[in-house]
């Protein structure tokens, strides 16, 4: 047994007080690991939802962190409420400053989208909670040779607003951290157990209607295939036929007050396991491989996907590899595409990676050449304590008719400890550039008095510090926090495109509540004339604009919490008001309601017009059980002319096997009508073998 859980946040100089201490115990037998955990403290405990992994970071809850590899290159979370909600997590071995993740948030590093099957049960008491976990060793990967893992047990208890954990993690560091994870030494290490080959089958009938087109009711039966093979022990092959998406709940509509297209998160879950594999290349607003670019259009509709093959995982201990081919099929308005993708992490030094990738999009027959081809290479060093990191790269595109000015360039630095973080990165691309495959932010311009679109080179220059303070003596004050940001986009010649200034300050407080000011500048190059509410466009120029905000975030463990924020400045040639107003009631532990709204007044001179944008979204989630939900979610959004209904119905009735009933309906808001209607019926079933 083992005890003396140290506090990681919000202090991390001293162990937990015996009366919230925790006691663990681990062993094992052929085919599982057990671990065992008696949580102490009052049982007035914070449970946000009935539902698989979600909420788990805003909840209490007991979790281990396991390294098999030992590499600290990538890992697993399993955790479990005190209601016996259970959450797994793959592990990335990325360190990044610890954030405290917004309600329905995850930490960075965390891929919440990885499923298996495991058990867990729990039993409360007044004065301390028990929970018993088996993980099969099927569901790990791991190394047959290695006789000490890197293991560490956490502790969420929301009533103090602490964290614990066994293994002592710094306070700048989430405690899923692997670069501080403890050891679990083998007297002979687990052998391989047989493969756990999953095979999850789906049948779906649907019914819709478009009514933009005036088209007659359309019925669909439609039926496929996943499958997980364990190549080895670390390897794992991932495949697809036909499949379907239905079920994935809507994306969560935003106003859009920039220059350039957003980008959206990756809900679908065969792109989600070891996504970091092919994605962690570039920076946030340049990423070389963005998996939405797969079978969605550019509005985030479906493109039928024909079949899908992705091999990722540890081909040594310390070489990942990740290599994946899907192919769409063609529709009225798309040929048929097939995506490939091929990406390796080498670990070197003690948490150092150099990383490669290969893309290729490839369109079906068409009459003239039409492919993207992108390659690069990057190095990023982080050292053992992943306080300090400094990374650089660089890529080329192939593409028909565009053979100069095709080079992406990426470099940064960052530090960080208890108080201070600093991070500054510098990337660029020429005009003639391109990542089908990729998301860049900044490149493509739209023309709004010519109706065209039109790519540019440019440089991107980010830096960021803050300054956190931690006072001692304050039982009610967490920290105080001082940042402030820097943003430049140049041609490539460095002319000004666009520059943002900011500085903020940030409070936060031992009860979970949060207050944040903060006060930008820009100054923007408007290159061609643009609209955001659809009437004369702004001339081209240079454009100079102020905005002040204030935010606030009320005590997250109560049954009734908000999250608000307002802002005034200048905008382009007028004004901007913006509000923002979120309200939650938790009807602790089946229900959650919850209300977002977001209203944008813009003001210009008269010749460009006035707006008012609203975005108003309820959300009704009702757990009857922990198989058993249902979740409607409302979005009203009069910039995107919308008004949509997703309303999903989930019986798990069986582990990892699933019926969905799902509903849409979206109607225009201008002058009020249907657009779109379906009703969608889905089954899946997870065979073990």
């Amino acid at each position: 047994m083992i005890s003396d859980f140290w506090m990681s946040y919000p202090i991390d100089d001293r162990m937990v007080e015996e009366e919230l201490q925790t006691e663990v115990r681990v062993t094992s037998d052929d085919d599982n690991l057990y671990i065992s955990a008696v949580c102490y403290g009052p049982n007035n405990y914070v449970i946000k939802t009935l539902k698989r992994d979600a909420e788990f970071w805003n909840s209490d809850g007991f979790g281990v962190v396991i390294d098999p590899v030992n590499e600290k290159t990538n890992g697993f979370t399993f955790g479990v409420s005190p209601a016996g909600v259970q959450t797994e997590y793959l592990v990335t071995g990325l360190s990044t400053r610890r954030e405290d993740p917004e309600p329905g948030q995850t930490p960075r590093g965390l891929n919440v989208a990885w499923d298996n099957k495991w058990l867990s049960e729990v039993t409360t008491y007044y004065d301390h909670w028990i929970v018993e976990i088996a993980i099969p060793f099927k569901t790990l990967r791991f190394d047959e040779s290695k006789t000490q893992w890197g293991i560490n047990f956490f502790r969420r208890d929301v009533q103090t607003n602490t964290i614990h954990t066994w293994a002592p993690v710094p306070i700048e560091f989430n405690e899923t951290d692997l670069g501080y994870t403890g050891a679990l030494e083998w007297e002979a290490p687990p052998k391989k157990t047989s493969r756990n080959f999953a095979f999850i089958p789906y049948v779906k009938g649907a019914g819709s209607k478009d009514f933009e087109v005036n088209a007659p009711l359309d019925y669909d039966f439609q039926a496929g295939l996943d499958a997980k093979v364990p190549i080895t022990s670390s390897m794992n092959l991932d495949v697809t036929i036909n499949p379907d998406f239905s079920q994935v709940e809507v994306d969560e509509q935003v106003i859009n007050l920039t220059l350039f297209d957003i980008s959206l998160p990756e809900k679908r879950l065969f792109f989600l396991e070891n996504s970091d594999i092919f994605e962690d290349f570039g920076i946030p607003p340049m990423k070389p491989f963005f998996s939405r670019r797969i079978g969605l259009d550019d509005e985030g509709n479906p493109i039928p996907i024909l079949y899908g093959a992705r091999l990722s995982g540890n081909a040594t201990k310390n070489l990942r590899m990740g290599v994946m081919n899907m192919q769409t099929m063609e529709t009225e308005l798309f040929l048929p595409q097939n995506y490939s993708v091929v990406a390796f992490h080498q670990k070197v030094l003690a948490r150092s990676v150099i990383k490669g990738f290969f893309h290729n999009r490839d369109a079906m027959r068409s009459e003239e050449p039409d492919y993207n081809r992108n390659m690069g290479m990057e190095f990023q060093y982080m050292s053992a304590n992943g306080r300090f990191r400094t990374f650089g790269g660089g890529s080329k595109s192939f593409t028909p008719n565009l053979n100069k000015k095709d080079y992406f360039y990426n470099t940064g630095i960052g530090y960080n400890n208890k108080n201070i973080s600093i991070y500054s990165n510098l990337a660029g691309l020429g005009k003639n550039y391109r990542a089908d495959m990729g998301y860049i932010r900044g490149q493509e311009y739209y023309d709004a008095e010519r109706d065209t679109s039109i790519h540019i080179g440019m440089n991107h220059w980010f830096t960021m510090g803050s300054y956190t303070i931690y006072p001692e003596k304050s039982e009610k004050i967490i920290s105080h926090e001082f940042n402030g940001r820097y943003i430049y986009d140049g041609d490539t010649t460095f002319s000004l495109l666009n520059s943002e200034a900011e500085v903020g300050y940030a409070l936060k407080f031992a009860s979970t509540s949060q207050i944040s000011i903060s006060y930008n500048h820009n100054v923007i190059n408007l290159l061609f004339p643009f609209t955001f509410i659809n009437d004369e466009p702004l001339p081209a120029g240079i454009y100079r604009f102020n905005q002040a905000e204030l935010k606030y975030l009320s005590d997250q463990r109560r049954l009734f919490s908000v999250v608000t924020g307002v802002a005034f400045g200048t905008f382009y040639n007028g004004t901007r008001e913006q509000y923002n107003f979120d309200v939650k009631y938790r009807a602790q532990p089946w229900g959650n309601f919850s209300m977002n709204f977001e209203q944008n007044n813009l003001k210009f001179p008269e010749l460009y017009g006035t707006a008012r944008l609203l975005l108003i979204g309820p959300r009704v989630e009702i757990n009857f059980s922990r198989s058993l939900f249902w979740t409607t979610f409302l979005q009203y959004n009069t910039q995107d002319d919308n008004f949509n209904i997703n309303s999903r119905f989930q019986w798990r009735f069986r582990p990892m096997s699933d019926l969905y009933i799902v509903y849409t309906d979206n109607y225009a808001v201008e002058f009020w009508g249907p657009k779109h209607r379906a009703l969608v019926i889905k089954l899946n079933y997870w065979f073990n073998l």
